[in-house]
């Protein structure tokens, strides 16, 4: 990719992280959030705003870093085991113990007595529904042999970035994080060949401007002929 689209890439995937931390922020905390607007305290809702999106910033760089470490670890997995086929059996399993413990581990660690386990399974279900939405585009637009390593990045790879919340379990902050994150990641994921393949047209762009400039600098330098 392009320094420049490298930079369009990243900037929208930045904003995109920070407006959609204002909109599920002011929804995920609305009880704490909704005397601003009964009172029409604009100054509180801007500073709010303000802030919420700054956090979104952050999601959207931990996001980012997520991305790009993936693309490593799958061109590393790909080299390891040599067939796609078996990366991707690699892959499935990775996905079905991040999902298992999504439940297990979390109800185990926070779950109070007779409290029902369907909240948990629910946070599983949904990262799991989002993953296979985005991993369904991801193969349409290029080849099926991608779904797999799209849901993985959206299961697996999404989990490591919303660990910290995942560690301290408050409901408000669950999702907080979470959507802009999936947000994020399906951005990347799905906008990313879009810009290497601008970035390539304007590598080619380049190519023949410069092979225009060396024909007609050739052409001046040719002695003339009486």
């Amino acid at each position: 990719m392009t320094s420049r689209y490298w930079v369009r890439f990243f900037f929208r995937t930045l904003f995109l992280g920070g407006a959609s931390s204002v909109l599920v922020g002011f929804i995920a905390r609305w009880s704490e959030f909704q005397p601003y607007f009964t009172n029409l305290d604009i100054l509180s809702i801007l500073s709010t705003a303000f802030w919420l999106f700054g956090v979104g910033l952050i999601f959207s760089v931990l996001s980012q870093m997520g991305y790009f470490a993936y693309l490593t670890i799958h061109r590393f997995g790909l080299g390891i085991f040599k067939t796609i086929g078996l990366w991707n059996g690699v892959q499935w399993l990775f996905i079905a113990v991040v999902l298992f413990d999504l439940v297990y581990f979390r109800f185990q660690a926070f779950a109070e007595e007779n409290e029902s386990v369907i909240p948990y399974v629910f946070i599983s279900g949904f990262l799991l529904i989002i993953g296979l939405v985005v991993a369904t585009l991801k193969a349409r637009q290029t080849n099926k042999d991608t779904f797999v390593s799209a849901l993985f990045f959206m299961v697996v790879i999404t989990t490591i970035e919303w660990f910290p919340v995942l560690r301290a379990n408050e409901e408000g902050w669950l999702f907080f994080m979470l959507i802009p994150l999936v947000t994020c990641n399906a951005y990347q994921l799905l906008r990313l060949p879009k810009y290497l393949v601008l970035s390539q047209l304007e590598r080619e762009k380049r190519q023949q401007r410069k092979a225009a400039e060396s024909t007609t600098m050739n052409q001046k330098r040719k002695p003339k002929t009486t």
